[in-house]
């Protein structure tokens, strides 16, 4: 019966998905480790998730290696731009900005731009305010609320929420922490508990617009750091996308 709702799910997915983001994701500009990475990040269900399409302003708040900066670029086409944000907070360190910095210089990316700004202006002092569609962070809201603290965190999400346009989405992934556990996992785990998350969003104005189990995985007891080649790549994850009201 498992195996029959996973092909059925798989083949509702196939028959929603549109041609550009097939099309984003098979382009031959990826690099062949992010095509690698496909498979384990479901890529395909999230960029769906996430609503994007051609034309629109997204940013990807801290981009890390770039992996979803490119997928952006790619959907966004020509009239749409992608904003990699990196917290100023966190330095103009090699291991924040050279992946960035490596992608605009691509003729293939002309269509991004790096942005270091204030965490708590997140989308509100280089980007023109209320003008984004999509805010995307992956694996990054437990660092802004373990490493940055609570109330750095809630005014980020209240930054995102200016920047976005009504009816915007805000998009966050991250790996789960056991309930309750959000004072202390973020920091020794790299994990937090999804109902912190979804009460801060929720506290900044936003409304909950959906959610996917597809980075779930239940064999995860979430108390093994994220990077213990025990659960490495294979988390339980949450995704929750967030709408700011208005149309």
């Amino acid at each position: 019966m498992k195996r029959l709702a996973a092909a059925l799910a798989a083949l509702v997915l196939s028959a929603a998905v549109p041609d550009y983001v097939t099309q984003a994701i098979a382009s031959k500009d990826r690099p062949a480790d992010d095509v690698a990475r496909d498979t384990d990040r479901h890529v395909l269900a999230l960029l769906v998730f996430s609503g994007a399409r051609p034309g629109d302003r997204i940013a990807d708040f801290v981009p890390g290696g770039g992996y979803f900066t490119r997928l952006f670029s790619n959907l966004a086409g020509p009239k749409g731009h992608v904003f990699a944000v990196i917290p100023a907070e966190l330095g103009k360190t090699p291991k924040m900005v050279l992946p960035t910095e490596a992608i605009v210089k691509q003729p293939e990316f002309a269509n991004v731009t790096e942005e270091v700004e204030p965490v708590d202006d997140t989308g509100a002092r280089a980007l023109a305010s209320g003008q984004l569609d999509l805010v995307w962070t992956s694996d990054n809201y437990h660092d802004l609320y373990g490493f940055f603290g609570a109330q750095h965190a809630a005014a980020a999400d209240a930054a995102i929420f200016r920047a976005l346009k009504p009816g915007g989405v805000f998009v966050v992934v991250d790996h789960v922490a056991l309930a309750g556990a959000s004072d202390t996992a973020p920091k020794t785990l790299h994990r937090i508990d999804p109902e912190t998350v979804k009460a801060q969003v929720l506290a900044a104005g936003f409304v909950l617009d959906g959610t996917t189990d597809v980075l779930a995985n239940p064999a995860d007891a979430h108390t093994l750091k994220v990077f213990d080649p025990a659960v490495k790549g294979h988390t339980d994850q949450f995704a929750f996308r967030f709408r700011k009201p208005g149309k």
